[in-house]
């Protein structure tokens, strides 16, 4: 198959575009640094994400679109201000629009769109699947133009995933450095009490289900791991594997200090993967992030090792 993959090398796409590469798909990738895929098996373009004409003429011949494009606030404290999330906005309803109505005009038969499980609302214990409306906060509602992109291709041209990623960990991950900062200092690095779930998957995991998204019908799918767990034994795990003692949790009342960012962030969100893994071959490598923080922070000393090397 030959498949066309936007955002290439952000944390899953620097991983999507060898899986793809090792499942014997052709790869042709765009990035905002091309350099980055210097070594890797495919064939690099530069194209305005917003410029349809551009991007049908780039997608021509493919068979497939996988959207990966975004752009995050380049810390943590900037995600708290609203104005740092706009670029991320216009690539979410300006880019992944530009991109599914090129996809049709190529007559590409597939076009899968990164999109985001934070957006579901808090319900507590019970279990979400995707058939629980998403209820975004301000900072993310354009999570919900991206997924009507690639519905309005589903219904006009031909399969339209949206994939709704969890949160995600993993060696290069901005936040896992936070919460180790902040773990250090005695304190877990997310708003909400211990009581409430966190869903996550690894970038790997991730990447994987990119990769098996190309063969499942059209619709969302939760990205998560096997086991959604509460937010003391998220932090817990990490401590124990820091050789730290578990964390204190900020009270209820500063949540709104956070703005919107924090209102997400604090959601108890226990998910379902049972739909990807029933739709696809996909399963995840690491059941739990309890079993993935210390093959983390094992990745994340061989880069520092290689680094200094």
């Amino acid at each position: 198959m030959r498949v066309f993959v936007t955002g290439a090398t952000g944390v899953i796409g620097r991983r999507v575009v060898p899986g793809l590469a090792a499942r014997g798909h052709s790869v042709t990738a765009t990035a905002r640094t091309p350099s980055a895929l210097d070594g890797v098996s495919a064939t690099v373009v530069a194209v305005d994400l917003f410029d349809v004409d551009a991007l049908a003429h780039a997608f021509a011949g493919h068979d497939a679109v996988i959207n990966l494009a975004t752009h995050m606030p380049s810390t943590a404290w900037k995600m708290l201000f609203r104005s740092a999330w706009r670029r991320n906005d216009r690539i979410r309803s300006d880019g992944a629009a530009s991109i599914a109505s090129a996809a049709r005009r190529a007559r590409c038969r597939i076009l899968v769109q990164e999109s985001f499980a934070l957006t579901y609302p808090d319900r507590g214990d019970a279990w979400i699947d995707e058939a629980t409306d998403l209820d975004p906060a301000a900072y993310n509602k354009t999570v919900l133009d991206a997924e009507r992109s690639v519905a309005g291709f589903a219904q006009h041209a031909g399969n339209g995933v949206a994939l709704r990623f969890a949160a995600f960990y993993g060696p290069d991950a901005m936040q896992v450095r936070s919460y180790i900062q902040a773990l250090r200092r005695g304190w877990a690095a997310l708003p909400g009490g211990p009581h409430r779930f966190i869903s996550s998957v690894s970038h790997d995991d991730a990447a994987a289900a990119v990769v098996a998204a190309l063969h499942a019908p059209s619709g969302a799918y939760n990205v998560v791991d096997d086991e959604p767990v509460r937010r003391a034994a998220y932090f817990g795990a990490l401590a124990a594997a820091l050789g730290v003692a578990p964390p204190r949790f900020l009270p209820d009342w500063m949540t709104p200090l956070f703005g919107s960012v924090g209102e997400t962030m604090a959601r108890s969100l226990r998910l379902s993967n049972h739909k990807l893994r029933s739709a696809t071959d996909w399963a995840p490598r690491l059941a739990s992030v309890k079993d993935g923080w210390r093959a983390t922070l094992a990745q994340m000393s061989r880069k520092t090792a290689d680094g200094h090397a």
